[in-house]
């Protein structure tokens, strides 16, 4: 017998070839690469997949087929190598079936291994968020009559309980409120797509916030040192005024927040522009709540958060209140 050709017995070898839709056909390991063309034969179920082109074009034979477990291993007797490209929903009974023949013991089984030929890299979630949106914004009845201005509410409403989950302290409440935040964000830029005068993807916003952190942490990306948060805030003050190139400081604070917050942003910003700015005066409510509002901001707290908890402590007393009113009403000996 040829030592190199394996004796008719031997189990041969299954590979099951998985790859990531989220990156671009035919960017696969070097490994999967070698694998693809050492293999005797390469299988596929999906005709369609997106691999298949590329694959062919590089010389790999491909032929469609759905095996099953049995006839898998029959495929590799005498010694061959049979690699699968799995289909985007992973074959699972080609797995399972696989499983339970090596459990029975009855079968010779070949050698199994699992082969990742790409490799999901941080964010690529993102892109089956930017796909979904997508197929909504053109399928949905609701969804694809959305403009920036009827959806504006929702942000301002996300933003809102996302505020309240990280108070609250509650770790799935919180991963679901940061999506719900992002979803407004991919919504609008999917919306934006369509302008018909200057329109721009999320590709574009997203480019956008890399500048901006790029150009705005030169002590990351440029030669600048900050030793300390007040070196960093110092950096990212300087480098917005250059960017904004405001007459006022008052310049970008949305009028039309919250009355505790706009108070804090004002206070903050004329703080930092080192300004003496007299407090107005007068008789009201508003005034008081002016006052308090800057005495919260000169002492490093947070009016909003803080009037939150107060609020959330006032609800706690509500609740008591409504619990003793019910048990006061019932009657005796109940």
């Amino acid at each position: 017998m040829n030592a190199t050709t394996p004796p008719a017995d031997a189990p041969g070898r299954v590979i099951l070839l998985t790859t990531s839709h989220r990156v671009a056909p035919g960017l696969l390991s070097w490994p999967a690469w070698q694998a693809l063309h050492g293999a005797d034969e390469v299988l596929c179920a999906d005709a369609t997949h997106p691999q298949l082109p590329y694959l062919r074009e590089a010389g790999v034979r491909v032929e469609q087929s759905s095996p099953t477990a049995q006839e898998l291993v029959d495929a590799c007797a005498g010694g061959r190598t049979v690699l699968v490209v799995a289909t985007a929903e992973g074959d699972s009974a080609l797995t399972d079936g696989l499983a339970r023949l090596a459990g029975s013991g009855r079968v010779a089984m070949p050698d199994l291994e699992l082969l990742p030929a790409s490799y999901d890299l941080p964010g690529a979630r993102l892109l089956d968020l930017v796909q979904v949106m997508d197929q909504i914004r053109g399928e949905c009845p609701w969804s694809s009559q959305q403009t920036h201005k009827g959806l504006a509410k929702y942000a301002i409403e996300e933003a809102y309980e996302l505020v309240e989950a990280i108070e609250e302290g509650d770790r799935d409440e919180l991963r679901e409120e940061l999506g719900d935040v992002l979803l407004q964000v991919v919504f609008h830029a999917r919306i934006a797509e369509e302008d018909a005068e200057s329109p721009f993807s999320v590709d574009d916003v997203a480019g956008t916030i890399v500048e901006k952190l790029i150009h705005r942490h030169p002590h990351v990306f440029g030669d600048d040192s900050a030793d300390t948060p007040e070196d960093v805030k110092a950096h990212w003050l300087r480098t917005k005024a250059e960017e904004k190139q405001r007459s006022s400081v008052t310049e970008g604070i949305p009028l039309g927040q919250p009355g505790l917050a706009l108070t804090t942003k004002l206070a903050s910003r004329a703080r930092t522009a080192g300004l003496e700015v007299q407090v107005p005066s007068g008789e009201g409510v508003g005034y008081d709540l002016l006052a308090l509002a800057l005495r919260a901001e000169a002492e490093g707290v947070d009016p909003e958060a803080a009037l939150r908890a107060a609020a959330r402590a006032y609800r706690d007393a509500v609740l008591a209140a409504e619990g003793a009113a019910q048990g006061s009403s019932s009657p005796s000996g109940e």
